[in-house]
């Protein structure tokens, strides 16, 4: 199973895509992010992200997808940025037809490394093992969206197990 995970914002979104293989290893596809120009209006930024998210998913795609779910921001004006990402993100999921789910920070965090409150680096570097990568994916966003799809991976084989065993 081909999943993408991806890491919300304006300014930049994290994208990874992960193929689950059949004797449970996983394999990390693409990654990277897309970056919009602080000098474009919202509106603009929003239409980089979706236009090049349709890419991605045309180019691979990907049989279920994760996106990562806005949690508590003291920042308003943040917290508004990336709401309106999830949403164009989600836009471009579901008007592929690919299933999606939503995870919060904490979620992730236990889902990837045994521990809800993981620091970045431990999240990193759980990362790079579970994907036998040489390095840290970079930039953090993209490593983030890679967690992400992680974590659905995870979930849905936990779920699976749970569904077969009822």
């Amino acid at each position: 199973m081909l999943v993408i995970g991806i890491d919300p914002g304006t300014a930049t979104t994290g994208y990874g895509f992960i193929q689950a293989n059949e004797d449970g290893s996983l394999q990390a596809i693409e990654f990277g992010v897309i970056e919009t120009s602080p000098k474009f209006p919202p509106h603009q930024r929003l239409l980089v992200i979706y236009r090049q998210l349709q890419k991605l998913i045309n180019l691979h795609q990907p049989g279920s997808g994760a996106v990562e779910k806005l949690f508590f921001q003291r920042n308003v004006k943040t917290a508004i940025s990336v709401g309106q990402g999830r949403g164009v993100a989600m836009l471009a999921l579901a008007q592929a037809g690919i299933p999606m789910e939503e995870y919060s920070p904490l979620e992730i965090k236990q889902a990837v490394a045994g521990y809800g409150r993981a620091d970045k680096f431990q999240m990193q570097n759980m990362v790079k093992a579970l994907l036998s990568l040489v390095d840290i994916p970079s930039p953090d966003d993209a490593a983030d969206a890679l967690a992400v799809a992680i974590c659905h991976i995870h979930s849905k084989k936990l779920k699976t197990l749970i569904d077969g065993t009822e």
